[in-house]
């Protein structure tokens, strides 16, 4: 990156937090012209899976739209940025992005947006641009106050709750549930995948106040008949709106059937206009491309799993999909955890799951968020039945993981960081 590259300006603005509200982001658009008013939107919230559901419903999208364009927008990524903002599948054009970044500067300089709000403001003129029809919006943080949280949507969705950004967003379901909920918009369907009672009744009074009609998934669709294997799920989507059907996807884990039956049904809400038919969305879930979500590879005779899992319910279905999957041994864990993260509930789990492990540092990980791995591998239970070994430096840490399982597995994990690092280290694409 240069110091003329105009990502290199947009990334200067990391430094300035978290800060809630609409208005800045209101600011940008209305700069440009509100291009988030010219694209029709599917809206994605949630602790986890949020971004697995939006790939799922863009992918349909698009099988269901040929000569439509259709954009998502996601965040972080892993590798490079244009991968936040897509078009037809594929990252925005570079000039594109380019030109976009220059039209927001000024604003964004004057008003002190943040790295998101700005980022945000830049997606939605892509889009306007390139013509887009409809575009998936993954939330990025809560909802309420998100900057995402400015799109009139089509329908939208809140995949679950779960304990993550306690600071900003609360400890508990209901007061998490609470900021997540503020995506729902009056006359527009809202779905969500929660089960927890809880959480459930404050997103479901939520919607009655924002004037949403509510559907919970379980009340309209059963998943069925769960099969696993390392290059995929399959299973039954059993629901009202699309009767009994047979799903396969290339995501792997029950939470992804899970996802997709979300994403199914988010799609069945769509107006008539948008909403894909079956083929459409059975062509799209098989093709669905979502690198770094339980994502298997084998490279000179070693299996690689990597997995984002950030987060202590990220874990869990993590170590549920471990459980399921024949993969071979022996196992090696090399996780990179951000140090705001709750590492001392997420390492336990896959520590009682493998036969030896590496605690490094992501190289792109901010310096303030960087974890210490040699104090948490002296804060670790001494009984553990498995050798823990520290190597702050991820490629050395990688290889040393291959020459533990030459012919078994080694699992990457922790942040996002970590596996959109350890993706180009070991040769694979990020798309």
């Amino acid at each position: 990156m240069t110091g003329d590259d105009p990502l290199a300006w947009l990334y200067g603005r990391t430094t300035g937090g978290i800060r809630w509200g609409l208005e800045r982001t209101e600011e940008l658009l209305a700069g440009v012209g509100n291009p988030h008013r010219r694209f029709r939107s599917v809206h994605v919230g949630g602790t986890n899976g949020k971004g697995s559901v939006s790939a799922l419903c863009e992918s349909a999208l698009r099988a269901e739209l040929p000569g439509r364009k259709v954009g998502m927008y996601t965040s972080p990524h892993l590798v490079r940025f244009a991968e936040r903002i897509r078009i037809d599948g594929a990252p925005v054009d570079d000039a594109l992005l380019a030109s976009c970044v220059d039209r927001v500067r000024a604003d964004v300089e004057r008003t002190g947006a943040t790295f998101f709000e700005a980022t945000t403001a830049v997606a939605f003129l892509c889009f306007a641009e390139a013509g887009v029809d409809v575009a998936v919006v993954e939330v990025g943080l809560g909802g309420r106050l998100d900057s995402t949280n400015v799109v009139s949507p089509a329908a939208t969705a809140v995949t679950n709750v779960a304990r993550d950004h306690a600071e900003y967003l609360g400890d508990s379901p209901g007061e998490i549930a609470w900021e997540k909920a503020g995506i729902w918009k009056e006359g527009v369907p809202a779905l969500t995948g929660e089960t927890d009672p809880v959480a459930l009744r404050v997103l479901r009074d939520r919607a009655a106040a924002a004037g949403a009609s509510f559907t919970a998934l379980d009340d309209v669709a059963r998943v069925e008949d769960v099969r696993l294997s390392p290059g995929g799920t399959a299973f039954r989507h059993r629901s009202e709106a699309w009767g009994d059907r047979e799903l396969r996807i290339p995501l792997v884990g029950a939470h992804q059937a899970r996802n997709a039956a979300l994403a199914a049904e988010l799609l069945a809400l769509l107006p008539a206009e948008l909403r894909p038919g079956w083929e459409a969305v059975e062509r799209g879930f098989a093709s669905v491309r979502w690198p770094g979500r339980f994502q298997v590879e084998e490279i000179r005779g070693t299996t690689w799993v990597l997995d984002v899992a950030h987060n202590p319910a990220g874990v869990q279905a993590l170590a549920a999909t471990l459980d399921a999957v024949p993969l071979p041994r022996p196992m090696v864990l090399v996780a990179g955890v951000l140090s705001d993260k709750e590492w001392s509930d997420m390492l336990p789990p896959l520590l009682a799951r493998v036969d030896a492990a590496i605690l490094t540092v992501a190289p792109t990980a901010p310096e303030s968020r960087r974890w210490d791995p040699v104090a948490v591998s002296a804060a670790l239970p001494r009984d553990l039945d498995i050798p823990v070994r520290v190597i702050p430096e991820l490629e050395a840490a990688l290889a040393r993981a291959s020459t533990l399982a030459p012919y078994g597995t080694v699992l990457v994990t922790g942040s996002v960081h970590t596996v959109g690092d350890a993706l180009p280290i070991l040769g694979l694409p990020s798309l």
